[in-house]
This record gives C-alpha cells, structure tokens and sequence, in this order.
C-alpha cells in the first residue's frame, strides 16, 4: 500500500510517518518509482509504535524495544531480556514525573483553597 493509505488506516500524517522511517521505527520497501511500500505489518509497527508514544517512551527507546515485541500482542520477546532494564528504567522515570506533577496539582489546590477565603 501507498503512504496515503497508511494514513487512512492509522491517522497518523504523511509527515509523521516519515519521521518514524528516518528514526528508524519503520522500513517500508520502495517500488521502482521511489514510492515507499507499506504492508499490514507496517500498520500494526504504528499502532505498536504510537501506543509506546503514548506510554511516554521515546523514539529511541522504541527503537530498542520494537524488535522485542511478539508478531501478536504487547508481550516482550524472552530474546531480549537486556530491554526489560531499560523498560524499567522508563517506568521510573514516568513515576518521578507523576510524582512531580501530583506535587505540583497539590500546590494548586492550595492556591485555590486559599483564594476561597
């Protein structure tokens, strides 16, 4: 399938789409023409691919842990036990930023209890 169809099917622009294939999330065949040539494979990667986005995970970090990723599901290839560190080390990370935030909203709560008065 062309790009345009792979936008159709996932949402995400032609623009971002590239940006993945230059960070090297995504490695499309290209026909004869130049034009890049997905397959379902490749709409499944960028679902994989926006769900590890949303998770707070950078393109790099993906990049690592895509290829560890079973065909089927979200479950970690036991071949790359070495990724399980760094998935944690991103868990932590995520933490301290919730952490930091509910801080944060806690300030503000008393911002507003103090401006009730």
């Amino acid at each position: 399938m062309r790009i345009g169809e792979l936008v159709r099917r996932t949402g995400v622009s032609e623009r971002l789409l590239r940006y993945y294939e230059e960070q090297g999330l995504l490695a499309p065949e290209r026909r004869p023409s130049g034009y890049r040539d997905y397959t379902e494979a490749h709409v499944e990667t960028v679902r994989r691919i926006r769900c590890l986005l949303s998770a707070g995970l950078s393109t790099a970090t993906i990049a690592t842990v895509l290829p560890c990723l079973e065909p089927e599901g979200e479950v970690l290839a036991p071949t790359c036990p070495d990724v399980l560190g760094r998935l944690r080390g991103e868990r932590e990370r995520i933490d301290r930023a919730m952490a930091d935030l509910g801080e944060s909203r806690d300030a503000l709560d008393r911002v507003i209890a103090a401006a009730r008065v």
